[in-house]
């Protein structure tokens, strides 16, 4: 018998992945950050947000932000269709876990990847920035790309981009 090869930074254990499609393009989102489903619903417009949040919902008395994952990735608006969701995702953060809504144009599945069927992200050729993408897993034949949730998601990022909307418009 062999000893397994595998890298501390390589798990062991295949990972889980929630599916979804956005743009025609097969996305994917790691389980344990996503709380919840939910059907797509009507938002409250907030001003001098960056453009990729489309507003706020209200879930369970909490105000929870919206991000459109079409516009964060330098593409139109997402159109809104009988299924289109909005994913519910609950990060940490230095003050504690955020939560965050994204849209999606449908949600596909749960997969299991195992870090074998990994490969790193592209350096060139996709439509959104390679900071987001934290690799490209292949499943029955395809390719699905796996988003950093993080970087996705980035509050500074996000801030950053708001505080200068913000200064263009007063300035």
């Amino acid at each position: 018998m062999h000893a397994s090869q595998s890298s501390p930074a390589t798990p062991a254990l295949p990972s889980q992945y929630l599916t979804f499609l956005l743009g025609g393009e097969a996305y994917a989102l790691g389980i344990l950050s996503i709380k919840e489903i939910i059907e797509y619903t009507h938002m409250t417009e907030v001003p001098l947000m960056p453009a990729c949040i489309r507003g706020v919902i209200n879930l369970r008395g909490a105000v929870v932000p919206v991000m459109d994952l079409q516009v964060r990735f330098g593409q139109a608006t997402s159109a809104v269709s009988k299924r289109t969701c909005i994913v519910i995702v609950e990060l940490p953060g230095s003050e504690g876990p955020h939560t965050m809504g994204v849209v999606v144009d449908a949600v596909s599945e749960v997969l299991e990847i195992a870090p074998q069927d990994i490969e790193p992200p592209p350096a060139f050729g996709t439509h959104i920035r390679t900071d987001f993408i934290s690799g490209i897993g292949k499943v029955r034949g395809r390719f699905v790309i796996l988003l950093d949730v993080q970087r996705v998601l980035d509050l500074d990022e996000l801030q950053t981009l708001s505080e200068s909307l913000a200064a263009t418009e007063n300035g």
